[in-house]
C-alpha cells in the first residue's frame, strides 16, 4: 500500500500531535469508511488527582476526572471506541499505599476501560495483592507471555481478547517485561516469563488467521527502546514480527509527540506509541478502514 503524508491537526482546546497514515484511503471518502478510535494510557502509577497548580513538575496536569471528561467527549464523537492501558497502574501515591489498588481499579471501571496489561509495579503488593483487587476491575487483564499456570492468577488473565466494533474484529493481546531483576521473586512467585517475540508471533498468527481480526493491537510493558542494549523493546518487537497494526507501550515513561512508524518483518508499517506517565496525556489513534480493509491512521497525544 502507498504511504501518504502525515496529516496535521490543530485545536485551541487540546494539544494534538498527528501521527501516521498507512494506506490508500483518502479522507475525502471517509463517509465510506469504518472508523475505530483507540484511546490509551500507561504508567499512571496511582495518580488519581491532578498535579497541584504549584507543583514543581506537571503543574495542573492530569487527574482522572479530567480524563473521564475527555473520554466521554470522544465516545460521543465516535461510539466505536476502545479504552486500553499498558500497565503500571499501581504504585506512586498514597492512594495505593492505603487502598492497595482498589481505588484505581474501581475508577478505571467507571471510565469503562476495555482491557489492560500487567506492568512490573502491579506486582508491588505481590501476586496475591493483585489477585485480591481483581473483583474491583470490570475490564480484562491480558498477558500472553506471563505464564500464570502455577499461580493464583491462573485463568484470571487471558492472553488476548477480540472486540467487535462496527462489525470489525479487533484483537488485543498483552506482553510484559522480564520480572527477574525488577521484582522480588516472592512477589511474582511461580510466574514464568516467555519470550515476547516468539509469543507475539503466536498471537498474531492466531488473531490474523484463526480469529480473522481486522486490526491487531499489542498492549506492551516492554519499554519503548533501549540504546546499546539487547533488551526487547517495542521498537524491536515491531521490527521482528508481523501483522501488528499498533503497539501501545509502557514502562519507560516515554513521551512521544506522535507515534513512531516502524517497518515490520514484512516491510509493512506498525505504529508504536507511548504517552509518558502519571495520566498527563491520553493517547488517541483513529483507524479508518475502507471496504477493502485498507487502513488510514490518524494519531494524537492529548494533554490532560
Amino acid at each position: 500500500m502507498k504511504r501518504r503524508q502525515f496529516i496535521q491537526k490543530t485545536s485551541a482546546a487540546l494539544t494534538l500531535a498527528t501521527v501516521a497514515n498507512f494506506g490508500l484511503q483518502s479522507f475525502s471518502t471517509v463517509s465510506k469508511t469504518k472508523h475505530i478510535t483507540i484511546l490509551h494510557t500507561n504508567d499512571v502509577h496511582s495518580h488519581i488527582d491532578a498535579f497541584a497548580s504549584n507543583a514543581a513538575k506537571n503543574a495542573n496536569l492530569g487527574g482522572i476526572a479530567r480524563r473521564a471528561t475527555l473520554i466521554d467527549q470522544i465516545r460521543k464523537e465516535n461510539p466505536n471506541t476502545l479504552l486500553l492501558d499498558a500497565g503500571d497502574i499501581f504504585q506512586g501515591t498514597p492512594y495505593f499505599n492505603y487502598y492497595g489498588g482498589e481505588l484505581e481499579f474501581k475508577l478505571m471501571s467507571k471510565l469503562k476501560y476495555d482491557a489492560a496489561t500487567i506492568g512490573n509495579h502491579d506486582f508491588d503488593n505481590g501476586i496475591d495483592g493483585l489477585y485480591a483487587q481483581l473483583p474491583h476491575a470490570n475490564f480484562s487483564f491480558l498477558s500472553a507471555n506471563y505464564n500464570f499456570e502455577n499461580t493464583i492468577l491462573n485463568t484470571h488473565v487471558k492472553p488476548y481478547k477480540v472486540f467487535i466494533k462496527d462489525g470489525l474484529k479487533i484483537g488485543v493481546f498483552g506482553i510484559g517485561i522480564r520480572l527477574e531483576g525488577l521484582v522480588n521473586y516472592e512477589l511474582y512467585k511461580e510466574t514464568q516469563y516467555l519470550d515476547p517475540i516468539e509469543i507475539t508471533q503466536d498471537m498474531t498468527r492466531i488473531l490474523k488467521t484463526e480469529e480473522k481480526c481486522d486490526l491487531i493491537i499489542c498492549l506492551s510493558h516492554l519499554g519503548y527502546y533501549y540504546k546499546n542494549s539487547k533488551k526487547i523493546s517495542d521498537i524491536k518487537l515491531a521490527e521482528a514480527t508481523k501483522d501488528i497494526d499498533l503497539i501501545i507501550g509502557g514502562h519507560t515513561h516515554t513521551f512521544l509527540p506522535k507515534p513512531t512508524v516502524v517497518k515490520n518483518s514484512d516491510e509493512k508499517n506498525v505504529l508504536v506509541n507511548q504517552v509518558g506517565c502519571y495520566g498527563i496525556n491520553l493517547g488517541r489513534i483513529d483507524f479508518f478502514l475502507d471496504n477493502n480493509k485498507d487502513k488510514t491512521t490518524n494519531g494524537t497525544s492529548i494533554i490532560v
